[in-house]
Order: structure tokens, then C-alpha cells, then sequence
């Protein structure tokens, strides 16, 4: 007999990785939503029979949506930008915080589990109390209990020193049969190890030595969030740390080093290492390489930059998977 199947919707999708990381973990994608033309495109190439909804959030009526009825997980990666150190930290009041809407939408949609993911600040920090209680209130109106932790990148197999946090709200006896993944067994790649063929494709005869010096995981991709400007790997210490790493991080690469590249740790570092393509991004936040990103290089950037590592989403999906189908509200429906 087959395993139960369960649904999930995306809030706030991007480029789709806690998405495509359910789909992996056995959740069936019934709708996507987000505000950015490119990204709604990504996602309808890559996976062409998912509903995606491209529209502001905040503006979405469900009621003109029908796969937005009912689902088992409601899931959505919150904007970052309203709660990060590097910018003003407004949360609610920044334009482009979404949490009441997401908030909205769960009380309409009722899931079974509502999965959010943010920065590990959102949860930790004092001066966003008011907002946590936003999700704590939302959560008992739909008789459930709330949870959080803080996941690492690198525990499982993503090559980047990356944090994610995560808030659970499910019914207790949903809850009781739920656990926190475990990390993946043996050592994550290294930044080397990760980018060594992409590094080599084209014809660069130093890309064993900058593999070989690159081993470590990567530092944090940042960068990208709207409005910033261009494609770059953050600010001045983000870059500096990209460069001790062999990787210049003033911008994003058209392509990989030709066979006439040279790589001098000497001179600036624009001229001596080289650049990271939108691909090599993508591999670093744990995307399979058919994962195609649509839009010009600018776009590209700020939609995997800001993503949710497809194989953190997998590992929680399972276990998110697996609580629902122990729990005994399952079994008695």
C-alpha cells in the first residue's frame, strides 16, 4: 500500500525552493503565489502543472482561486528584508513584510499545519515580541500550538554556512508525533568540492588549485533584496570574506573562467579570482542543475539569493510528512 499524500500551498514562493523541497519530502504542490513576474515565470516552466498565481499577496481574494480552497500544509518563506540587521528593520511596517496576509490566508485556507520560514532574528530578537505573538494569536484561532528552531544549511548537505528558522503551528496531537529533522550523516561539501566541474567547464586549467583552497563550505550568499541595486555577494565584509575563499564577490559572473583566466590572489581581487555565475549560486543553495531561473542576471540573483534550500525544506518535509501520518487525527478521519 502507498504512503498518504498531502497538499501544500506556497506563499511568497520566489525561485521555489521550500516548494520544490515538499514536493521532494512527497507533498503534492496544489498553488503557488508570489509577487515577482520572474519568479511566477520560473516556477511555471520548471514545473508547468503547479497552479501559480502571480499577484501581491496582500491583494489576493481566495475565493477567485480554487486550489487555494484547502490544503494540508500552508507554507511560505517570509520576506527577509523586514527583519534583517543589514536593513531598517520595520517588520510590519515595511512594505514588503507579509505576515498579516499570510496570517489572513491561513485562516481562510484552515491547514492542517502552517510552515513558516524566516531569519533565525525573527525568532530570537526582542523588538519583534509583537510580531511573534501575531503568528502565536493566529495559531490558537485555529486551535493549534506553535513551535520554532533554528536549522543550519550545512547539516544538511547544503555547502553554505546559512541558518534558517522555522515556525511550526499544527493541533497538539498532530505536534506530539512531530521532531525537528536530524542532520544528514557524513560531512557537508565544501565550497571546492561543490564548484570544482562547473569551475572546470570552461577549459580553466587552475580550477583543481582554487577547488583545493576553497574547503570549506561557503560563506552566507546575501545580496539581492529589492530595491538594493545590482547583483552582488553583499556588502564590503560579505566581499572580503568571498575573497579569502578565492571568489570575487563585486558582482555575479556571465560565465565561468575561460581557459585564459588566471588566478592571482596578489593583485585586487576583481582582476585575480573568479566571479560566481547565477548557476553556481544555485548549486551552493542546494538546487539540482535542471532547475532553470528565468529573468536577466540582476532578477536571477535576488530570486536564488533569497531562497530556501531545497534539501532543509525535503528533510522538515518528511518529518512534517511523517507526524501527519502517525498522528491520530489521521486515523480517525
Amino acid at each position: 500500500m502507498s504512503e498518504q499524500r498531502f497538499t501544500t500551498i506556497e506563499l511568497c514562493a520566489g525561485v521555489g525552493g521550500q516548494a520544490m523541497g515538499l514536493e521532494q519530502a512527497g507533498f503534492d504542490v496544489t498553488a503557488t503565489i508570489d509577487i515577482d513576474q520572474d519568479s511566477c515565470e520560473t516556477l511555471s516552466h520548471n514545473r508547468p502543472h503547479w497552479y501559480t498565481i502571480h499577484g501581491d499577496l496582500k491583494r489576493i481574494d481566495p475565493l477567485d482561486h480554487a486550489p487555494l480552497d484547502h490544503a494540508d500544509v500552508l507554507s511560505c518563506g517570509l520576506p527577509r528584508s523586514p527583519y534583517t540587521v543589514a536593513g531598517k528593520q520595520l517588520a510590519t511596517e515595511d512594505k514588503r513584510d507579509t505576515l498579516q496576509a499570510v496570517l489572513d490566508m491561513a485562516s481562510f485556507v484552515r491547514p492542517r499545519v502552517l510552515l513558516l520560514e524566516t531569519i533565525p532574528t525573527f525568532l530570537k530578537a526582542a523588538k519583534f515580541d509583537a510580531e511573534r505573538q501575531k503568528v502565536q494569536d493566529a495559531a490558537a484561532d485555529l486551535g493549534y500550538q506553535m513551535t520554532s528552531a533554528v536549522l543550519s544549511a550545512t547539516d544538511f548537505g547544503v555547502p553554505q554556512r546559512r541558518a534558517h528558522g522555522f515556525i511550526l503551528a499544527m493541533h497538539a496531537e498532530d505536534l506530539s508525533c512531530f521532531g525537528w529533522p536530524a542532520p544528514s550523516p557524513g560531512p557537508c561539501p565544501t565550497l571546492g568540492q561543490t564548484l570544482f566541474d562547473s569551475m572546470c567547464s570552461g577549459g580553466w586549467p587552475e580550477a583543481a588549485e582554487w577547488a583545493a583552497h576553497a574547503s570549506e563550505p561557503a560563506p552566507l550568499i546575501m545580496g539581492g533584496a529589492t530595491g538594493r541595486g545590482g547583483a552582488d555577494l553583499g556588502a564590503s565584509r560579505a566581499k572580503a570574506i568571498w575573497a579569502r575563499w578565492g571568489v570575487y564577490g563585486g558582482s555575479i559572473g556571465d560565465s565561468v573562467p575561460g581557459p585564459d583566466f588566471r588566478l592571482n590572489r596578489e593583485v585586487e581581487p576583481r582582476f585575480g579570482l573568479p566571479k560566481l555565475t547565477v548557476e553556481q549560486v544555485a548549486l551552493l543553495q542546494g538546487f539540482s542543475p535542471d532547475w532553470k531561473i528565468w529573468g536577466r542576471k540582476t532578477s536571477a540573483y535576488r530570486q536564488i539569493s533569497q531562497a530556501t534550500p531545497p534539501p532543509i525544506a525535503a528533510a522538515l518535509g518528511r518529518e512534517v510528512a511523517r507526524a501527519l501520518r502517525q498522528s491520530p487525527r489521521t486515523a480517525s478521519q
